[in-house]
């Protein structure tokens, strides 16, 4: 089991009895309990199989393997890789590749201790899937504010580079860190010198996107499953997980579990045996938040639902960034969604007409609701302003902000009856869920 914390520490243990059933990017981890080298990671993996990532357009064996791996993106959108690695390998002209490890999700640390314990898993899928599509840059994207993340990262480029072990530059960049800059888009803007918020009309990345170039952009995850599946086979990948979505991903579990923290999981997990693996809930449980601030609230009779697009889709939810909160039953999911609300309001990119009026009436609305202030007409005005943010934005934030509002009110009921008719939950002093504090970003470049 992981620490939350970003970093490798003391409280960082390898299992007993070395890496748990499944253990695929982490098993270096739970072997040693240390985070690996350059020197260890070859060791263990040799370097990358560049040979297999290279060819012509859609004859390119990694492309292949990918394919027939089944794996798909790990960022939150599930998009097939292989189709991703296509549509840029498709186009002409040089490629570009960028690495998506901002995580701005506030309750995810995947990412982070990820590239902490085995950077060099993520930087050799960047390089292979930069070799598959053509590219000869890959540019790494990390949130401002993280010093000890990027001077890792750097440590790492620096081995790399006096090994002489990749044919192809790989640069470092400090992003200014909001809930939306982890946008694809957002991402390819500001690398061409613009700010760090999502772009809303064509071309698309993969068309156009850094210098005007194809660009390929994947979660830091995704790139390091990429590693494996080149290393192993499309057929080592798929025993683990369900037929329809093979392989294991990386679940931050928080809330009110004894061990929370970063955990490598089968997909297809039901959702009581990851909490299992975080130590277990601590006291009895109302719901999850599941997939993080875009994510739903799932009752807690739903925890033996697998951690699988499919069957979670069936409840309106999906995997999403990897998140995995337990919110007690003494806590008020209300009051938790308010808060966060406020926070996706202020962290909004500000460029459309749902997120500077219908984003910020929602979470105010939600507010008054958890404060036991409302109205007579609170209740269908927010059901309506809610109802009228999805479809409508430049990108997907705000029907992130009103998937979880929904969820909210349905999971919550007899607390928004409550509320209504009778005021706020009583004896609620603690919260649950790591909401940053709700200040507009200084800087979006």
């Amino acid at each position: 089991m992981n620490s939350s914390a970003p970093t490798p520490s003391a409280a960082y243990r390898p299992a007993a009895a070395g890496a748990p059933a499944g253990a695929r990017l982490l098993a270096g981890w739970y072997a040693t309990g240390r985070p690996a080298d350059l020197d260890e990671h070859l060791r263990r993996y040799g370097p990358p199989p560049v040979a297999a990532a290279r060819g012509h357009r859609h004859s390119v064996p990694l492309l292949r393997d990918v394919e027939a791996a089944g794996l798909t993106g790990r960022g939150g959108a599930g998009f097939p890789t292989a189709a991703k690695l296509r549509a840029v390998a498709a186009r002409r002209g040089r490629a570009v590749v960028v690495v998506n490890a901002m995580e701005s999700e506030p309750p995810s640390r995947k990412d982070q201790f990820l590239l902490a314990v085995a950077p060099h898993l993520v930087l050799d899928g960047a390089v292979l899937a930069a070799e598959a599509v053509g590219a000869d840059t890959v540019h790494i994207c990390l949130p401002r504010g993280r010093p000890a993340q990027y001077q890792r990262l750097r440590t790492a480029l620096d081995d790399r580079a006096r090994a002489r072990l990749d044919t192809v530059s790989l640069l470092p960049h400090l992003l200014p860190h909001t809930y939306v800059s982890s946008e694809s888009t957002s991402l390819v803007r500001w690398l061409n010198g613009g700010e760090a918020r999502p772009l809303g009309n064509p071309p698309r990345s993969h068309e156009r996107g850094v210098a005007r170039r194809p660009t390929l952009v994947h979660n830091a995850e995704t790139l390091a499953h990429l590693a494996l599946v080149a290393r192993h086979g499309p057929d080592w990948f798929r025993r683990t997980g369900t037929p329809d979505e093979p392989g294991t991903t990386l679940v931050t579990v928080s809330g009110a579990v004894a061990a929370p923290g970063v955990l490598e999981v089968s997909l297809g997990t039901p959702l009581a045996t990851i909490l299992d693996g975080a130590g277990g809930p601590t006291e009895p449980l109302r719901a999850v938040l599941l997939g993080g601030f875009a994510g739903v609230w799932l009752p807690a009779g739903h925890l033996h639902t697998p951690f699988a697009r499919q069957d979670l889709a069936e409840l309106g939810a999906a995997p999403g960034a990897g998140v995995l909160v337990a919110l007690p039953r003494a806590a008020c999911g209300l009051t938790e969604t308010a808060r966060v609300l406020t926070y996706l309001a202020a962290h909004s990119a500000r460029q459309c007409g749902p997120c500077r009026l219908g984003l910020p009436a929602v979470a105010e609305d939600f507010a008054a609701l958890a404060a036991g202030r409302a109205d007579p007409d609170l209740l269908s005005r927010l059901r309506r302003r809610t109802g009228l943010l999805p479809d409508r934005g430049a990108c997907r934030h705000p029907d992130g902000a009103a998937r979880l509002a929904a969820s909210a009110l349905r999971t919550f009921a007899a607390d928004v009856d409550h509320h209504l008719t009778r005021g706020a939950c009583p004896d609620v002093h603690r919260t649950h869920l790591p909401v940053p504090p709700a200040e507009p970003p200084e800087a979006w470049r």
